[in-house]
């Protein structure tokens, strides 16, 4: 018996290789290209669309050699590139910049500088109490306080700012205001003015309470220092405090009944 011959079969594996193109590593290459020349396209039109004095202040903007970039924006609208903040503005916190740095002053040298200005108006206002009269001297306090120098005007119990209940002023009050208007009248600063009361509540539960009383009381302290010639202008706040914020420890004492001035920093 024969042995069967069976026939051999050859297998080839076929290997394509990547021809000519080198993979996707020209498409990287060409996505690079493309992304330059739009940077190039987009800053040839932003030089073409701004003006000289804008590109100089995006130029000081990124120079390291101003210490303050900000000063100049590079606009060329109402404020033409320039800060709100001039040398013509007064000194803010963190703002503005002088043009001789060796002038500018510490903050020791700024709180001492405001401290000798607030002696020296206590001085003026006391110069000016003796000389209207000495006892006026019992109505007034004053105090450093973070908001400016506090001119506060004080009840006694013998003679009171206003009428009991309303905001009809004594003669004590007109007096004291003509004292503060002669010493500050001349202050460049602001002011406020707060009305405040005691702890005494209207009877039967009057829809008029101490909040408007006190409120209608530093209203009426305004317009008597407008009339006596004080600046418009310079008053920035007038409110009521009621009986929130006492000034002696009983509520009901007299020095609660007041009119605290502040002349803001």
């Amino acid at each position: 018996m024969t042995e069967e011959v069976r026939p051999i079969i050859l297998r080839r594996k076929k290997v394509y290789a990547a021809d000519g193109h080198h993979g996707g590593a020209w498409k990287v290459a060409y996505a690079d290209f493309v992304t330059a020349m739009m940077a190039f396209f987009l800053l040839m039109w932003l030089l073409n669309a701004t003006t000289e004095a804008q590109r100089k202040g995006i130029a000081d903007y990124f120079s390291p050699n101003i210490p303050i970039a900000a000063v100049s924006g590079g606009g060329a609208d109402a404020l033409a590139g320039d800060s709100i903040f001039t040398e013509q503005t007064l000194a803010k916190s963190g703002t503005g910049v002088a043009s001789d740095t060796g002038n500018m002053m510490s903050k020791e040298e700024t709180e001492d500088a405001a401290r000798e200005s607030a002696e020296a108006q206590i001085e003026a206002l006391n110069a000016a109490l003796l000389s209207e009269n000495e006892g006026l001297m019992q109505h007034i306090s004053l105090k450093l306080s973070p908001d400016g120098l506090v001119i506060e005007l004080t009840d006694t119990d013998t003679a009171p700012l206003f009428s009991i209940g309303d905001a009809k002023p004594s003669e004590v009050l007109k007096q004291l205001l003509k004292v503060v208007t002669k010493s500050f009248g001349d202050v460049e600063n602001n002011i406020k003015i707060v009305g405040h009361t005691d702890n005494s509540g209207y009877v039967n539960d009057s829809r008029y309470s101490n909040w408007e009383l006190s409120t209608d009381r530093a209203n009426t302290a305004r317009r008597l220092l407008m009339s006596y010639g004080f600046s418009y202008e310079k008053v920035s706040e007038v409110s009521g405090k009621a009986y929130t914020a006492p000034l002696a420890d009983n509520p009901s004492a007299a020095q609660n009944r007041r009119i605290s001035i502040t002349i803001l920093q």
